[in-house]
């Protein structure tokens, strides 16, 4: 089986567009989770939402904006910087050496062009138009994001989306990982992209009461991973994206490649829609430290999936205790959605980024805000404040979803 590299990395994400400031928001724990108005029929909400501030305008001509929803513009930008990263560009031009018909992409979201969806229904039943806009099914489509990827980069290798809710885009880069290490492909764009804040996908998750509360100490503070007073959720938009690569590929042609993508693996619960279930995520880390060759002591940070909801965060630690044993007692982990939010489909890209960049710098990012950790909580958390960690070897990343889709990266230093 074929080695696979990390060439390229690309965020955009509430804390900012750019990996290194997307990394440096994580390490000062500066959140960019706000409060946001939301027009609903019933009067407007203040709602809190790890929200972008985005003109699109600067990125893409208007003629191609009538055909891309928020959600792959996100996905676009993202993919730009990995590319440029890789020192690639599109498959056509002498700045990219790969076969285009050998790079392919592989893309997670959990909901699409939720946007365009949300508009369609909103002229149909509020504005009573007879005719919706011509390119509506294109906005909307889930694998929008990949075609468009395709088409920007020049990429005809395999085509895949993703739609496992949170663990949407962790599984989308361990497919694309399996299709390199396999030999169907020699380099793959892989990651996810999610734009939820909409009217009808707000309203659906407060209808859950899994949504957080503004917190006492300001409403960034309000995600609150593994902490006794922690609320619950709160959601977010963006993109990440990784340029993976068969590592001779990458090493013939120069490139500077970040790390290696060593494990995956990928497990079902089979138990509920909505509570999830340690044995099953235990399971996926079993699973995906046997596929990297490696036992849990070799782990040095673990990126946990996090949530800040009563349930998950607990059943995580119980799930992370069955699979490392007594290392688990030795183990850094760390929740990063107190800064950037969950973002859904695109949150285990994120992540997984994240830890790719605690390999490289060698710092851990904190969970942010533990002030007072939930006794039931018991692993080291990382709390407040980043942590230097030298000589990191190894780090894993795991996303969780409903549903009972647990999906779990590994990497390891180049």
């Amino acid at each position: 089986m074929r080695r696979v590299a990390i060439t390229g990395l690309g965020v955009v994400s509430a804390t900012g567009t750019g990996t290194d400031d997307f990394f440096k928001a994580l390490l000062t724990a500066s959140s960019g989770i706000r409060t946001i108005d939301i027009h609903f029929p019933t009067g407007t909400e203040k709602v809190l939402a790890g929200a972008i501030d985005f003109d699109p305008d600067p990125h893409f001509p208007k003629g191609r904006l009538l055909t891309m929803d928020r959600v792959s513009q996100f996905a676009l930008i993202a993919g730009r910087e990995a590319m440029a990263q890789a020192g690639l560009g599109h498959t056509d031009t002498p700045a990219n050496p790969l076969a285009p018909d050998r790079f392919g992409v592989s893309v997670g979201t959990g909901s699409g062009g939720a946007g365009s969806t949300e508009s369609a229904y909103t002229s149909l039943l509020e504005q009573k138009v007879a005719r919706l806009r011509p390119m509506t099914v294109v906005l909307a489509m889930n694998n929008a994001i990949a075609a468009h990827a395709s088409m920007e980069f020049g990429l005809k290798g395999p085509s895949s989306t993703v739609s496992n809710a949170c663990a949407s885009s962790a599984t989308s880069i361990g497919e694309a990982f399996r299709q390199i290490r396999h030999g169907y492909a020699d380099a793959m764009l892989a990651g996810g992209a999610e734009a939820l804040l909409n009217r009808g996908t707000i309203k659906a998750w407060q209808a859950m009461h899994t949504l957080a509360k503004p917190h006492a100490d300001g409403d960034a503070t309000s995600c609150r991973p593994f902490s006794a007073d922690r609320s619950g959720l709160v959601l977010a938009e963006g993109a990440a994206m990784l340029v993976l690569e068969e590592w001779e590929s990458a090493r013939r042609r120069g490139a500077n490649i970040l790390a290696e993508v060593c494990g995956y693996a990928s497990t079902t619960d089979a138990h509920h829609l909505t509570q999830p279930e340690a044995h099953g995520q235990a399971r996926a880390m079993t699973l995906a430290l046997a596929d990297a060759g490696l036992n849990p002591a070799d782990i040095g940070y673990l990126n946990a999936h996090g949530t800040a909801t009563e349930v998950g965060d607990v059943v995580e630690t119980s799930a992370i205790r069955l699979a490392f044993g007594e290392a688990a007692n030795d183990l850094a982990v760390s929740s990063s959605k107190g800064v950037h939010g969950h973002a859904m489909g695109a949150a285990g890209a994120m992540e997984f980024i994240a830890s790719v960049m605690a390999l490289r710098t060698g710092h851990l990012p904190p969970t942010a805000f533990l002030k007072t950790p939930d006794p039931r909580c018991d692993l080291d958390y990382v709390p407040l404040t980043a942590r230097p960690a030298p000589g990191l070897r190894a780090v894993m990343s795991n996303s969780f979803a409903f549903g009972g889709s647990n999906a779990v990266l590994i990497a390891k230093a180049a």
